[in-house]
């Protein structure tokens, strides 16, 4: 997609995140990633939009409190299609919120490889989506059609002048969390007999956990740059700033694979700040 006017890493970013036209925003979001990886973009220039308050969105899906939006049952068609749109929800927001780091805290002291990680996240998002969006107009629906939830914008708002928060709450515990659910989430839609649904799930599974780890990395790296104990430190941020509790049961494995040891958020396990 060469129509882009991409003048820098950041503007590019910020202006995926203002996008409302979803293919623009995808669109945009990938074209930026590869010329940032090219190295044909600059990271900032004075001359950049301001980020926006919120993420740009279609009039479609209307956004609801989470506990508005209802579970159904994986062995019907509606709850297929439900649970690939709240899939397809969560991985719009999580192109909206790699973009935002990088966006937001492209003045942060930082090497280049921070904004490399941050963008090839942005970019499987945004592929992510599509398949999900793909596999719903295959079974008759698109997303749009029904409700969805806005904490996971939220928890980015929390977050906004903050960077080792916002990888705390993001990466280690809103990504963290689909590496606990989604492989029981695969073998439900094989189960069905849904098997092109759960080879979405699995491509989305595999992906997320190299999200968690570039998420590990930098936490580590900031804390170390700072001295601080990085299991203490995120225990510290989670209780500061995330509304809920961890819930098990945890994938240990594919979590310690992307540096996220138990040490973390095995203590946070039983916390709720409801």
């Amino acid at each position: 997609m060469t129509e882009f006017d991409i003048p820098t890493l950041r503007a590019g970013a910020t202006l995926a995140i203002a996008a409302t036209d979803l293919d623009v925003k995808t669109g945009l979001a990938q074209e930026t990633a590869r010329r940032w990886h090219a190295r044909r973009l600059s990271l900032r220039s004075p001359l950049d939009p301001p980020l926006p308050d919120r993420p740009g969105r279609p009039e479609k899906p209307v956004l609801v409190p989470p506990k508005a939006v209802g579970k159904r049952s994986l062995h019907t068609l509606p709850g297929r299609i439900a649970m690939l749109h709240a899939l397809a929800h969560i991985e719009l927001n999580a192109v909206d919120l790699a973009l935002d780091i990088v966006a937001r805290f492209a003045t942060e002291p930082v090497p280049n490889s921070f904004f490399d990680g941050w963008m090839q996240v942005a970019f499987e998002e945004a592929k992510h989506f599509g398949l999900v969006r793909d596999r719903l107009r295959a079974l008759g629906a698109d997303y749009g059609d029904m409700p969805a939830h806005d904490g996971l914008w939220q928890a980015a708002h929390a977050t906004r002048t903050d960077l080792t928060a916002r990888l705390a709450v993001v990466p280690l515990i809103l990504e963290a969390r689909g590496l606990d659910v989604t492989p029981s989430l695969q073998e439900k839609m094989r189960e069905t007999g849904d098997l092109e649904s759960a080879e979405v799930l699995k491509i989305i599974y595999d992906d997320e956990k190299g999200h968690v780890a570039v998420g590990a990395k930098w936490f580590r790296f900031l804390c170390a740059r700072e001295k601080r104990d990085a299991a203490r430190t995120f225990q510290e941020l989670v209780r500061a700033n995330f509304r809920g509790a961890l819930k098990a049961p945890f994938n240990d494995v594919a979590r310690a694979e992307a540096g996220l040891t138990p040490s973390f958020y095995r203590t946070l396990s039983s916390i709720s700040h409801a």
